[in-house]
């Protein structure tokens, strides 16, 4: 009889949702030759290959994805039973404000955990620009927020420093036209830069869309009729980012920075802030 590691799983769960072992490693707080190796021997248990190693990034076979939906009952299962049994007594709400561009993938296993530690205590979650939460957070409105930034704030960390890179329709062409066809949200604080490095490089560009909907971005682009910029890593699965040998210009690195955590506070707002880190910073 073979016996599944339910610490075993919990690292597949993470791999397969975070796209990466590096990425999964830093939000499990392990190495990533430790991840590797657990999936490895994971796949010598069951003879059977799990992972798709041959793309960029890390996609799932058909026995992956079989196994993902028992491996996800299966750890939800376990935590469920460590919770009732321990009885957590934290209750309440915190409110976490996250930037629209980084939510995914990060952010839905950061909730996923800490409801699995916290099962009484709501995450209230607020979804806006950047300039918008540090309305909020100024105002008491937000107890931790995330920002993406080219600099440092007073009171902030930074949990990690990504490359903004340009973003297309699969196979799209809209990259190649001139003037270039841009879209972007009316607040995004990436725009001014991007434009000064277009500005830079003498590429004639033209702002086709300017919203406060991501999914009218993501939709035109999807259509290869604009382009796109966004934090390398964050990209939604129907786009992808351009291989543009050059043809336009690299652009600068943002900051992902936490707003709130500086000093302990109490053991559930250091907990999420903690969680917060141990995502971002691998």
């Amino acid at each position: 009889m073979r016996n599944l590691d339910v610490t075993t799983l919990r690292s597949f769960v993470a791999v397969a949702e975070s796209g990466g072992v590096t990425r999964a490693a830093g939000f499990l707080h392990l190495t990533q030759s430790a991840v590797s190796m657990q999936m490895k021997r994971l796949e010598e248990l069951l003879g059977l290959e799990l992972l798709d190693r041959s793309g960029r990034t890390i996609a799932l076979t058909a026995s992956g994805e079989q196994l993902l939906v028992y491996a996800r009952r299966m750890v939800a299962l376990n935590d469920e039973v460590i919770t009732r049994l321990t009885d957590q007594a934290y209750e309440g709400q915190i409110t976490l404000g996250v930037p629209h561009d980084i939510v995914y993938p990060v952010i839905p296993q950061v909730l996923r955990q800490f409801n699995a530690a916290f099962p009484r205590v709501k995450v209230h979650l607020v979804t806006s620009y950047t300039r918008r939460l540090f309305e909020d957070f100024s105002k008491g409105s937000c107890d931790l927020i995330l920002t993406t930034e080219t600099e440092l704030g007073v009171g902030g960390e930074t949990l990690c420093t990504k490359p903004l890179c340009w973003i297309g329709a699969p196979s799209g062409s809209a990259w190649r036209q001139r003037p270039l066809r841009l879209a972007f949200g009316r607040q995004c604080t990436f725009r001014p830069r991007v434009i000064e490095r277009l500005d830079e490089a003498e590429i004639d560009w033209d702002v086709v869309v300017e919203t406060d909907s991501d999914r009218t971005i993501e939709a035109t682009v999807s259509a290869d009729l604009a382009v796109h910029t966004m934090i390398e890593g964050t990209e939604p699965p129907h786009l992808e980012r351009i291989d543009h040998n050059n043809n336009l210009p690299e652009l600068p690195a943002q900051q992902v920075n936490l707003y709130g955590a500086g000093g302990a506070k109490n053991v559930v707002h250091d907990s999420l802030a903690d969680l917060l880190r141990r995502a971002f910073g691998g």
